[in-house]
């Protein structure tokens, strides 16, 4: 164990990489990247969300986790105040984000507000992680402060919580949950965003797999397997008809959070590029640099990031666009063996063969 760089608690001793100046631009995922530098081009952007802010509830949520939650410090989970100081010097966050534990068993951690982040950890996940897992989670806070996250997240909660309000105004509802639906989207991307932050921060591969194994499964770490796990996501991925593809759309859209399985695969799959390796290097974009950022240059890598993914994804409905995109010749051929499986066009072969009428192995 060693002496913290700022001079505080204790720290592991392993020597950790530190980027000074880092802009979060560097780990953003490439869609969250491409909004959050338009927004921060527009003007009076900051002015339109203070003003915002006196709407939201944020002032009664910093005043209910002063009133009801432990505030981390020096003499209160000490342990988890290093790693919060650790965190933000790693990632060269100059003002540390007050950090409390709340009694909660759901494992769970946020960052939100508006004028000043602050970050919120259950007891739940505190007692689910050791030390490095929870580092990483750290990390993943302090990622979402400095990107900025925390505002998004603030309006997403009262933007919810208003469209349980105004349901029984026509149409009140559909339009506030349209807006709900596309933030929520955009903070999917962003989480896997801060799943990098919290890489850069613990720079401990195996430590943030398997703190998300243990958000899947709960504390059984001897039970579980990263490689298995890991499986699990190819075969999510790749496995099932179109019919599969459309409920995975549905099953996603009320999440604040990618499936666990689907953040571990994209995080490694990150560890293992050369944006990564860079990074590490010490070639990174820094935030001195940010106003000068290319808002088509952002949406280009955006689109190129989304056409990288149709064009390798294993799903069915990615494979159906493709051959859409390509021109594919027998398309109704193409659509019949998506949704129904390629035993369709057999199907009246083999199973009448048995006495089937060759309908009932396509329409199950």
């Amino acid at each position: 164990m060693t002496e913290s760089p700022d001079g505080g608690a204790q720290v592991p001793g392993r020597n950790r990489k530190r980027f000074p100046g880092i802009s979060s631009r560097s780990y953003e995922h490439p869609a969250d990247r491409s909004a959050l530098v338009a927004l921060r081009k527009l003007s009076g952007f900051d002015t339109v969300f203070k003003t915002l802010s006196g709407l939201l509830p944020e002032r009664s949520l910093r005043l209910l986790f002063l009133s009801d939650s432990v505030r981390v410090g020096d003499q209160q989970f000490a342990h988890l105040h290093a790693m919060l100081r650790d965190a933000c010097y790693i990632l060269d966050l100059e003002k540390v984000p007050p950090m409390y534990v709340n009694q909660d068993p759901q494992p769970n951690a946020m960052c939100i507000g508006l004028d000043e982040p602050i970050i919120v950890v259950t007891t739940g996940l505190v007692e689910l992680l050791d030390e490095e897992e929870m580092r990483a989670v750290i990390g993943h806070e302090v990622g979402h402060a400095l990107s900025g996250h925390a505002v998004y997240r603030t309006i997403l909660l009262f933007l919810t919580n208003l469209a349980t309000k105004v349901a029984w105004i026509p149409l009140g509802n559909v339009a506030v949950m349209a807006i709900v639906t596309a933030l929520r989207e955009w903070f999917r991307k962003s989480e896997l965003s801060a799943d990098r932050a919290g890489l850069l921060v613990g720079q401990d591969l195996r430590a943030s797999m398997r703190g998300l194994m243990k958000l899947a499964g709960g504390n059984h770490l001897h039970e579980m397997n990263v490689d298995a796990f890991l499986k699990q996501a190819e075969e999510y991925e790749s496995g099932g008809d179109l019919r599969d593809s459309v409920l995975k759309i549905l099953n996603v859209l009320p999440r604040s959070h990618p499936f666990t399985t689907v953040r571990a695969a994209e995080l490694k799959k990150w560890a293992e590029s050369r944006d990564y390796q860079r990074i590490m290097d010490g070639h990174y974009p820094r935030r001195e640099e940010d106003k000068d950022a290319s808002v088509s240059d952002s949406f280009r890598d955006s689109a190129a990031h989304y056409a990288e993914s149709v064009r390798t994804s294993k799903d069915p409905l990615m494979g159906l666009v493709r051959d859409i995109a390509g021109g594919a010749g027998d398309l109704g051929g193409k659509l019949r063996d998506t949704v129904f499986g390629s035993r369709a066009n057999g199907a009246g072969g083999s199973d009448g063969a048995n006495g089937s009428d060759g309908s009932g192995s396509a329409g199950k």
